[in-house]
Order: C-alpha cells, then structure tokens, then sequence
C-alpha cells in the first residue's frame, strides 16, 4: 500500500510540469492553427495549387502530431493517475508492477515533449539531410562510416521518422566512402543538428591480421531540408554538373543509363549528389535542394548576412576535433566531448539508441554549457 501511496503522490507533482508543457507548447495556439489549416484544405480551390497544397497537408500534419502527442500524454497521466487512486481504494497491491511502469512511460514522454519545447530553431521543424564521409585510413574508416550510417538509419526508424537513401558510394573492399540520406518527420533537423561533426572509433580493426587497436575517423554532415521558394539565388554560371552512372543496388534503369547527378558550386567548393532516383531531372531536383540546404546551413552557422557572403566552404571539419568517441577495446564507452554524457552500453548506441547524447546536448545548448569539441576531447 505504500507503494501505491508514493506512486500517487509522484502522479500528482507531475501535474504542474504537465500544465507548463501545455504552455510551452501553445496548446491552445496549435488548436486555433489547426482550424485554419484544416478549413484551408476543406476550400473547393484547395487542390488548384498542388504544390502550395501539399505545404500546407504537411504543416496540417506536423500541428496535428503535436496536439496529438499531447493530448495522448494526458490521457495516460489521467487514466494512471485514475487506476492508482482505485488500487489504494481497494488495496489492489499486484497493480503496483503495471501502474509504475505506465507511470514511467509519463515521466519518460513528459521529459521527450520538454525537450521538444527547445528546438525554438528557424529550421528545427524541418527534415534532416545527413551527409557521411569515411576519414583518412582506407577499408577501416569505410567499415567506420557504415556503421555510423546504420546508428543513424536505427535511430530513425526508432521515432518512426521516415528514411531515404540519396547517394551512396561504396568502399572498394568494405564499408561506404560516402552516403546522403533524407530523414523525413517533425523536428528531424532540431534533434539531429546536434550530430553534425566528426565521430572517432578505437576498436581492435577486424581487416588487421596483427590484431592491432586501430583509430578511425567519420563525419557527419547534418542540413535542413530547405523548402524549394525559399529564395536561394544560385546563378547556373557557378555550378559545375556531372553525369555518371550509378553504383550499388538499384535496378536495371539506375544502374544502366547515366542518371545520376553530381553538382559542384565553384564559388565555395561544395558538392552534392543524387543517384537513386529514376531520371536525371529528378536526380537534379534532389541535388539542387541539397545544395540550397547546405548553403543555408553554412549562412546560418556562420552568422552571415546573405548566401553570396559564403567565399569557400567556412570552418570544415578537422579529424583532431571529434565531437564523440566511440571505444570497443580496452574498455566499451561512447562519450560526447561537448556535453560529458557517456554510455557504457557501446551495442546499445550502435543500434541506435543516442537520445541521451542528443538530449544531453539540447538542455546543454539551452543553457550555454556547452565545450569546445576540440579543447575537450580526450
């Protein structure tokens, strides 16, 4: 009985923060949009504008999954709460087990919904390209890479976000040199910005006969998905494209006739692209959209007025910088170098589990506590 006592009083302290997540959530501001939005698409004209309407199904559907996961939480908070208050009355004491663990579930929804509240972001909303490059060191770095690109491909599927292949370039003997993917859901960018940099492994390299400790070097590039009107001026006389035939896995088509697409933009140096589409123009579409992303990103991180400010790709990445460790052997440890948060569980975070690392840094960002990757790296 005691336990139940205690696990009512928990419920009931959770009542005050679950009131000021409605709040820092605009519960009531979300419920007036999504009258909007929701009479928008009901206009007979709706669908005359396919592209401005399929912006508008979207935002539709982002307001909603919010209001929904909300609503959600507080159905569970009451009905535990309810079920918790009926076990004291009855001394139902076996309902302890289930209640707790529903109890849990809230207090674990509750902190994930809390950190949404920070992804205050002009491009947090948005979908997420995630850009891998294997470091210097050949087969092992590749082998690196592709087991990056899995952890990241895991943790997606994880929060149900939606996942697409763009490139990929694959390792003469194993692993990837190269891949983009599109991570498509609310708020893929805001969580996965945090991402963006270089990641070390120390493992004992299993293409070393010697059984020697190698260390390798990944990184990851992370961009916005930025929306096509989004007034990008890109002048044609700046872009170098190239046709080739795709590599891999993809179909008689893809891989038999030169469709797919690689852009350079001469003035800063940065290349996209884009096999995995069925046409060429399509391939362009997509590495064009890339490109613009990455523009924005590199203006926005580098505080600069317009996009024709960037004069060559600014502040790339450096191997002697890492933002987290990835060790195997001596001993099993992931840890952020930015935040201090670590994990032991090395199988758990390769298969994807890294919302610690992830929530580590948004609370760490809120607060400006945040260190220099590469002074505090070990």
């Amino acid at each position: 009985m005691l336990e139940l006592e205690e696990l009512r009083l928990l419920l009931l302290g959770l009542e005050e923060e679950l009131t000021n997540l409605a709040e820092a959530l605009g519960i009531e501001g979300l419920k007036r949009q999504l009258e909007e939005l929701e009479t928008r698409v009901s206009d007979p004209d709706f669908w005359n504008d396919t592209e401005n309407s399929q912006k508008v199904l979207q935002q539709t559907g982002q307001v909603k999954g919010k209001l929904t996961a909300y609503q959600d939480l507080m159905t569970l908070y009451e009905d535990t709460l309810t079920m918790t208050e009926l076990a004291i009355e009855e001394k139902e004491v076996s309902e302890y087990p289930s209640l707790k663990e529903s109890a849990d579930k809230i207090s674990e929804l509750l902190e994930e919904q809390k950190l949404s509240t920070l992804l205050t972001g002009e491009y947090d909303g948005k979908n997420a390209i995630l850009t891998f490059h294997a470091g210097a060191g050949g087969t092992e770095a590749q082998d690196w890479a592709q087991m990056l690109y899995r952890m990241y491909n895991r943790w997606g599927e994880r929060h149900g976000f939606k996942l697409k292949l763009l490139d990929l370039l694959e390792g003469e003997e194993a692993g990837i040199k190269s891949a983009s993917i599109l991570v498509e859901g609310t708020n893929a960018y805001g969580y996965l910005k945090s991402e963006a940099g270089v990641h070390r492994l120390v493992r004992i390299s299993p293409f070393d006969a010697s059984g020697r400790r190698h260390t390798s070097f990944a990184s990851l590039e992370v961009m916005p998905e930025i929306d096509s009107d989004l007034e990008v001026k890109i002048d044609d006389k700046d872009l170098r494209v190239d046709t080739y035939r795709s590599s891999g896995a993809g179909g008689q088509h893809i891989n038999k006739t030169e469709s797919a697409i690689r852009i350079t933009h001469i003035p800063t140096g940065i290349v996209v692209a884009c096999q995995n589409e069925r046409s060429q123009i399509q391939n362009r579409e997509v590495a064009m959209r890339m490109l613009r992303s990455k523009l924005v990103e590199i203006k926005e991180r580098e505080h600069l007025e317009k996009i024709e400010d960037i004069k060559g790709v600014q502040k790339e990445i450096a191997w002697g910088s890492q933002i987290r460790s990835y060790v195997f052997m001596p001993y099993t440890l992931a840890k952020d170098h930015r935040t201090g948060f670590e994990s032991g569980n090395i199988g758990a975070v390769m298969d994807g589990e890294i919302d610690g690392f992830i929530n580590a840094y948004l609370k760490a960002a809120s607060l400006g506590t945040l260190k220099d990757s590469g002074e505090a790296a070990e």
